[in-house]
């Protein structure tokens, strides 16, 4: 049996939107790839407010089993999707990378987190149905 595809979210901080989109993905698309999220630097906790909202959202715990994370903390990815850091965007190589372009929604109310949310849980359910297209 293959092994599942190795998708990496990556952030500078991997304390909000990186986060956000490695729970939502373990929920949704678990059975299609492996989730992670990670920065080039490193927050000491995960964002509080994105914790609740996903936990509102879809009853998912992300401090139970997340925590911010190095890129050299994770498995080498095959596909790198960057949040939307614009310049400061960490380098990390993969087969395939693209880009979601997310504002941070770290200091906004909640309309905005759940707004980030809910554009995250459809790029991934994309992603996921594009898979079988983006050469591995």
């Amino acid at each position: 049996m293959r092994e599942k595809i190795k998708v990496a979210y990556v952030c500078v901080h991997n304390s909000c939107r990186s986060q956000m989109a490695e729970a939502i993905s373990k929920l949704i698309a678990a059975d299609s790839f492996e989730a992670y999220s990670a920065g080039t630097e490193t927050k000491p906790h995960i964002n509080q407010d994105a914790v609740r909202i996903i936990k509102q959202l879809y009853d998912v715990d992300m401090e139970k089993e997340q925590f911010p994370k190095l890129i050299s903390d994770i498995p080498q990815p095959d596909i790198v999707i960057t949040m939307g850091c614009n310049v400061s965007c960490p380098y990390l190589p993969c087969k395939y990378r693209e880009d979601w372009g997310l504002e941070d929604p770290t200091g906004k109310s909640d309309e905005e987190f759940i707004k980030t949310a809910k554009i995250i849980e459809n790029k991934v359910r994309e992603l996921k149905s594009r898979l079988s297209s983006i050469i591995i």
